[in-house]
């Protein structure tokens, strides 16, 4: 499960309850709950780079839904022998453009009758509609061709991919960590080519370093973080805090200092 409920109040436990009663012998493990509310990029970027630390025939549900009981619709998707549920809200689309066996369909609450789902609430989908298809697709007692039509097209991602030019990139923060770590969406891989890669952010020249320790306290550095992406950090002390930056912000590597 990966929410944007946080973990004040029972909405997260509730949904474990309602997947438990349907299929006791689930085993519900929590990705994450602290997801900054109504951001859905930042869940489909952990879900897109964790899924595969679960075993094949896991069911990464995700709930970030600003859009809960509009007319927005609900993605079951099959992709590297995974499932993955998420409102059409741009979530999965960054791992559903970049997987080429990805099989996607729409839910189509009317053809799960035999459910006995109750009338969802407007606000609380994750339990009345999300936890009870999860637990049954769980069970093997929903399979995926029941649970609506195929569909090839969703709403697109919410931040564009990083641009790539000769000797730079250009990406995005998505998410900030616990130790005020700005964790980016340019992966290891476009860089790999580069001599001396160097990060750019507010106003700032940083170089890149194999680790933490390898920097003096309270200096700034970048890296290659444990999920194979571009972090920028500040050795004892958050680089958030120093820089300023928040999700969203831009991010650039060139191959070496431009100054």
């Amino acid at each position: 499960m990966t929410t944007d409920f946080g973990h004040k109040g029972p909405f997260a436990a509730v949904m474990r309850g309602v997947i438990l009663t349907r299929y006791p012998q689930a085993q519900v493990v929590d990705l994450a709950h602290d997801i900054p509310p109504q951001w859905p990029p930042e869940a489909g970027f952990w879900i897109s780079h964790a899924y595969k630390y679960f075993p094949r025939g896991t069911i990464h549900m995700a709930i970030v839904d600003p859009g809960v009981g509009t007319e927005r619709e609900i993605l079951v998707a099959e992709h590297d022998g995974h499932v993955f549920i998420a409102p059409d809200n741009g979530l999965l689309a960054s791992l559903l453009d970049r997987a080429d066996d990805a099989r996607v369909w729409q839910l189509d609450i009317s053809r799960l009758e035999s459910l006995n789902l109750a009338k969802p609430s407007d606000t609380f989908h994750g339990r009345d509609i999300f936890a009870p298809v999860a637990a049954e697709l769980a069970a093997g007692r929903l399979s995926l061709t029941a649970i609506g039509k195929t569909i090839y097209e969703w709403t697109p991602a919410w931040l564009d991919d990083p641009i790539a030019a000769p000797g730079k990139i250009t990406g995005t923060i998505i998410t900030i960590d616990a130790f005020g770590n700005l964790i980016s969406n340019i992966e290891a891989t476009m860089i790999a080519d580069f001599g001396e890669p160097v990060a750019h952010i507010a106003g700032h020249e940083i170089g890149m370093l194999s680790t933490y320790g390898r920097a003096k306290p309270g200096d700034l550095l970048a890296l290659i973080n444990s999920f194979d992406v571009v972090e920028i950090a500040k050795a004892e002390g958050s680089a958030a805090d120093g820089l300023g930056s928040e999700r969203g912000a831009p991010l650039v590597i060139t191959d070496g200092y431009t100054a």
